[in-house]
């Protein structure tokens, strides 16, 4: 059995902020989208900023915290981000990079039905660690059912989102190795950032045109 392991940094203070940031932008991504179907993708920083916020009762020794943190860092969000892609573009290829992270979420969610997250504090880090099985494989999955729907999006702000979490993976792994869940608060905040940018530039259009949108329409 393999595990996923990494380290979150800081304390409970500034996972506090942080998620409360992120969650902040989600909020304006959110209300800039609207109710349209662009609306899971745009809410997707309020999901990053709930994590950080998680995060702080982690550092608390909340033992459902934990679990919490864990689920939407490995079964949900390589399920999520797709679907919420393929909503927002009906892009048949983020349909097929859905597929893929619901073939990636289902190991996952079993292995961690099947046992407890285990977290160790080491100083100002806090570590993870799941044994899931054939973790590299897994992981390979995880990362192309994300970054793959991103890219295809035809969007240039969520290729550009593709794009950098893309080097901050390959930047992880080529420096922390087990620590690739460590990237998770520097992604969320850039990926809050660029979201919100999306949703604006989408609410703009949609202030000065019809509310109804061709399928697969895009800024790039």
């Amino acid at each position: 059995m393999g595990s996923y392991a990494g380290r979150m940094c800081w304390s409970a203070e500034a996972d506090l902020a942080a998620g409360a940031v992120v969650a902040a932008v989600g909020v304006g991504a959110v209300l800039r989208a609207g109710p349209t179907r662009r609306l899971p993708l745009a809410a997707l920083p309020l999901l990053l900023g709930a994590h950080q916020l998680l995060e702080a009762g982690v550092w608390s020794g909340w033992a459902w915290a934990r679990t919490a943190w864990a689920v939407i860092a490995l079964p949900l969000l390589p399920l999520y981000v797709p679907a919420a892609v393929w909503c927002a573009t009906r892009r048949r290829g983020a349909g097929w990079f859905t597929l893929l992270g619901a073939a990636v979420a289902g190991p996952l969610a079993l292995a961690l039905a099947g046992r407890p997250v285990a977290v160790v504090r080491h100083g100002h880090t806090l570590g993870y660690a799941v044994g899931v099985p054939v973790p590299g494989l897994l992981l390979a999955g995880y990362l192309v059912a994300v970054l793959g729907a991103l890219l295809c999006s035809g969007d240039r702000y969520l290729r550009l989102l593709g794009g950098v979490a893309g080097l901050g993976a390959l930047l992880c792994g080529l420096l922390w190795r087990l620590a690739f869940v460590s990237t998770w608060c520097a992604l969320a905040a850039l990926a809050s950032v660029l979201l919100y940018r999306w949703s604006d530039f989408n609410w703009s259009i949609s202030a000065r045109t019809s509310a109804t949108e061709p399928p697969g329409s895009g800024t790039g």
